[in-house]
């Protein structure tokens, strides 16, 4: 028996014997009681009796009574409270049939019956403690019988005897069903029990685990946020943008990334002074995602002071390889969309990995395409892949657009409830024409509202990153 189990055998053992003791003193509290009171039937019924009857009677009330008392320092044993009113009234009975006239037996026999089943439901005990009952009175009818004997034996057998033994079998099978019911119920509700403690047990140890994993994750987020370009920077480049940056799970596999620097050509052509802007794509989302968004911040950090770099493409180039040699054994990487702008001469130059850019003219869109291929995340020459670098002239009033696939990506729409379905770019490019007269932070609200709308109560599937810049 393992230890387990031990203890819930300790266990039931003591509530079974709180139940049975409760229930026994009912028992032994009804002897006392009623059994007095039914000698009011004797008198009326078996007058020449009544005195030697209410004797027995009053004996075994008070030997009950004496039991319940000293329920306290008998409470071990509390088969003691059901035995000795059974005891007690098959004694006295035994008596009462050895006295009777055939008459007066068929009529205290119906009484003793419902008597017997009437106690029988409320017993809970082994079985040998009926035997011991069906013993006592079996012996106490033989003793009575040889000395009083009124009534022959087998007359006292037709005329109730056998049916007064038919009803105690019938009452020691009641007993013993119940008494193997209540002990199943009682290891049941224990193990139940215990499985129930165990089972707040652990689900505490895991909301504490969950606590530390949130309360980790919060502080990397904040250590996320820190690497963001802060506000300030951005509004002393551009007084009308937005940026719709929201995480699917606290921290994000997105972000971007914004700088002004001055170029330093090797080929002798003029240096000049850019603002450079990347939205950038992390593979996965969640913590994954947020190590590779730090270690592609650092690496596009590090770019700057790359005298080789002076292009969005020698910047995706250098981007690509620092990332490879880094993870040589992880075959993850990122989408980036990158544009650098003179702000004097509006010239931009782009290069991409998957992820395209958008410019809103004159109530036109042009997607500008990028080159289809990832950072990092092949197998093969990874070190040595190259991006197209691509020059646009632009015009003042001119809107950018950067973004991750976190948007367009989104599920939902009129069949949410069967999963929806994909929000799509055709839409997103319809929403950007629709809301072009609108202020950059007006033209954030009404994304955040038309993402919300599609969404539904479906789950968020991707973090999302949207910029925008007025020229």
């Amino acid at each position: 028996m393992s230890k387990q189990e031990e203890i819930i055998t300790v266990e039931w053992e003591g509530e079974f014997k709180k139940t049975a003791l409760k229930y026994h003193v009912i028992i032994a509290w009804v002897a006392v009681v009623l059994n007095p009171i039914w000698a009011i039937g004797d008198y009326l019924n078996i007058p020449e009796h009544f005195n030697d009857f209410f004797i027995f009677r009053i004996a075994v009330s008070v030997l009950t009574l004496g039991v319940v008392l000293f329920r306290n320092k008998l409470s071990d044993f509390p088969e003691l409270f059901a035995l000795v009113p059974f005891a007690g009234i098959a004694i006295q009975n035994a008596y009462m049939y050895s006295v009777m006239d055939m008459d007066e037996i068929q009529k205290h026999t119906f009484a003793y019956i419902a008597l017997f089943i009437g106690a029988g439901m409320f017993v809970l005990w082994k079985i040998q403690y009926s035997v011991y009952v069906v013993l006592l009175t079996f012996a106490a009818n033989v003793i009575f019988f040889s000395v009083n004997g009124k009534p022959k034996l087998d007359e006292v057998m037709v005329n109730g005897g056998l049916l007064t033994a038919s009803v105690a079998l019938f009452t020691i099978m009641l007993i013993y069903t119940r008494t193997r019911l209540m002990k199943r119920e009682l290891i049941a509700r224990l193990v139940m029990e215990k499985v129930i403690a165990q089972f707040k047990e652990k689900n505490e140890i895991i909301e504490l685990q969950n606590q530390d994993i949130k309360a980790s994750i919060t502080y990397a987020q904040r250590i996320q946020q820190a690497i963001l370009p802060p506000t300030e920077k951005i509004e002393n480049v551009f007084e009308d943008y937005f940026i719709l940056y929201q995480p699917k799970d606290i921290i994000s596999g997105d972000f971007y990334w914004f700088s002004s620097v001055r170029t330093t050509p090797v080929d002798g052509s003029p240096s000049e002074e850019v603002i450079a802007i990347a939205a950038v794509d992390c593979t996965g989302h969640g913590v994954p995602g947020a190590l590779m968004s730090i270690m592609g911040n650092a690496i596009l950090n590090q770019s700057l002071s790359q005298k080789e770099v002076n292009s969005p493409a020698e910047a995706l180039a250098f981007l690509n390889t620092q990332l490879v040699k880094n993870l040589n054994s992880i075959n993850d990487g990122m989408d980036i969309s990158f544009c650098a702008i003179n702000k004097s001469t509006l010239k931009m130059q782009y290069a991409g990995a998957n992820n395209p850019m958008y410019i809103v003219r004159n109530g036109e869109l042009t997607e500008i395409k990028p080159d289809k291929k990832a950072i990092g995340a092949d197998h093969g020459d990874a070190e040595n892949k190259t991006f197209t670098n691509q020059a646009h002239q632009l015009q003042k009033g001119d809107a950018l657009y950067l973004f991750s696939d976190g948007y367009a990506d989104q599920f939902g729409g009129p069949e949410s409830f069967r999963g929806g379905k994909k929000y799509k770019y055709k839409r997103f490019k319809s929403l950007l024409l629709e809301i072009q007269h609108l202020p950059m932070e007006e033209q954030r609200s009404r994304i955040v509202a038309s993402y919300n709308d599609w969404k539904g109560d479906l789950e968020q599937v991707d973090d999302i990153l949207v910029m925008g810049l007025k020229i």
